[in-house]
């Protein structure tokens, strides 16, 4: 007789079979995750696969992307369109943890996952420009008609910065290591890691959902959104710096280890 799976169980061996946090954004650290094990064990006892789930994850993304778009401002509609991004953000998390509880991924679920993050970290932006053309009233917010070109800015920063991250992981595979950042001693590891969450505040998707939760009230979200932007557009350019000579150390690697051989 097959064994019956329970949530209990589940929950238990994902726990006990989590990635590092170190240096995660505080979002995804101390909400996401979490909330991603707990709807892997769900998944898991209703016997979804992982590509299900990542799928279930793009519905309420998409849903919560199209809302902001057509929908004009109102509280509910920020609460609306929030919960749906925090659930489609959740269940983004939910899938890998499934996987691995389940036994392992695959390359097609790999591809599937990174293709809707891509799509999300483009069209949600786009979909904020929409609104803001159709709905508000800059002027009356003390804002000039130019803060249009700040969404089409964050969308085209977040797509480059997940593309980047995307590609260092494909280079340090390549070049055969896990990570090439900067090694810090075991003494300063707690604060490192406090540090790069800190740093990591606006370029947290978690903390842009929160954000999203104000897009019923315009006056304020094209302020608060317009200061996350900005926020973001810095972390990325100095990140950008950064894994500029990580990659140049992987060549540096690369020559060192055939003079060897």
């Amino acid at each position: 007789m097959k064994e019956q799976v329970t949530y209990a169980d589940s929950l238990a061996r994902l726990a006990a079979a989590q990635k590092s946090a170190q240096g995660a954004p505080a979002y995804s650290r101390f909400v996401n995750r979490p909330l991603g094990r707990r709807l892997a064990a769900l998944a898991h006892v209703a016997g979804l696969t992982p590509n299900q789930v990542t799928a279930l994850s793009g519905v309420s993304t998409g849903l919560g992307i199209a809302a902001t778009a057509l929908l004009a401002p109102a509280w509910w509609v920020g609460v609306l369109v929030g919960a749906l991004l925090a659930l489609g953000y959740a269940l983004d998390a939910a899938d890998g943890q499934l996987a691995r509880l389940r036994g392992g991924g695959s390359k097609s679920g790999e591809w599937l996952d990174h293709v809707l993050d891509a799509g999300k970290t483009a069209s949600l932006h786009l979909a904020v420009l929409i609104a803001a053309y159709r709905f508000w009233d800059l002027p009356a917010f003390g804002l000039p008609t130019a803060w249009l070109l700040l969404p089409l800015l964050f969308s085209a920063v977040a797509s480059t910065w997940f593309f980047t991250i995307i590609l260092n992981d494909h280079l340090r595979r390549l070049a055969g290591v896990r990570d090439v950042q900067a090694t810090v001693a075991a003494g300063e590891a707690r604060r490192h890691s406090s540090l790069r969450s800190l740093a990591s505040i606006p370029v947290d998707y978690g903390v842009q959902c929160i954000v999203m939760v104000l897009v019923g009230f315009p006056a304020v979200f094209s302020w608060v959104y317009g200061a996350l932007a900005i926020g973001f557009t810095i972390v990325a350019a100095a990140s950008f710096v950064a894994w500029y000579g990580q990659a140049a150390g992987l060549d540096e690697r690369k020559t060192t280890t055939r003079g060897v051989s």
